[in-house]
């Protein structure tokens, strides 16, 4: 089973590496928002500092957003997932590599642009650290709850207006601890309660997304 996993994860990472433009888009979106704001705001250190963990996190939510109309739509249409689904090993290990391998094309090319973009907004060293740690945590939450609402608008028109109805309400508690996390760290009051809950965060959505995004792909594809 952990071959399969690898497999589907090695897969996606490949044809993602040959189609780089669906991936990039979503990483020059991330700059581009994040970029804009201090552009928009002015030059104001304070309030920067006070604004940058929440535009950070903001942007990557959207960008994540943005590339998750793909997740699952190019094996559907060529009938690769169904295939898939139809392989002796359970439904969930593959919704599960889908997300891990949507997390590594997207989710880390976040993680190593964020600490620049931080520097914009006059952060602090240890605020840069928190807000790449906290990404790192965070990130993997928003591709595979992700992965459940591209499961279930699989071949939907406008599906990617309804991934977005349907999983932006539960991106707020990874928004909300993972900015948190950064606040602390610039008030001084501690960010390890907040990195605590986004971390037990990712571990209630990997015990629960990938069996729920494997129940609706089946359905999806039914």
């Amino acid at each position: 089973m952990l071959k399969f996993l690898i497999t589907v994860i090695r897969r996606d990472v490949l044809l993602a590496a040959r189609r780089r433009g669906d991936w990039l888009t979503a990483q020059f979106f991330f700059v581009m928002v994040v970029s804009m704001f201090p552009l928009g705001i002015g030059p104001e250190p304070s309030m920067l500092r006070a604004i940058g963990p929440g535009v950070v996190w903001v942007a990557a939510l959207l960008a994540c957003l943005l590339s998750l109309g793909r997740l699952f739509a190019h094996d559907y249409r060529d009938g690769t997932l169904e295939q898939m689904l139809l392989s002796p090993y359970p439904n969930t290990l593959l919704a599960l590599g889908k997300a891990l391998a949507h997390w590594i094309i997207n989710g880390i090319p976040l993680l190593v642009i964020a600490p620049v973009l931080g520097i914009q907004f006059n952060l602090p060293a240890e605020a840069v650290w928190i807000l790449v740690l906290s990404l790192a945590i965070g990130t993997p939450i928003l591709s595979l709850l992700g992965s459940i609402g591209a499961a279930l608008t699989l071949g939907l028109r406008g599906g990617g207006l309804l991934i977005t109805l349907l999983i932006l309400p539960l991106y707020v508690p990874a928004l909300i601890f993972g900015a948190g996390a950064v606040d602390g760290a610039l008030s001084g009051t501690g960010s390890e309660a907040h990195l605590s809950l986004l971390a037990a965060f990712l571990v209630m959505s990997l015990l629960l997304a990938p069996w729920v995004s494997a129940m609706a792909l089946k359905v999806s594809v039914e």
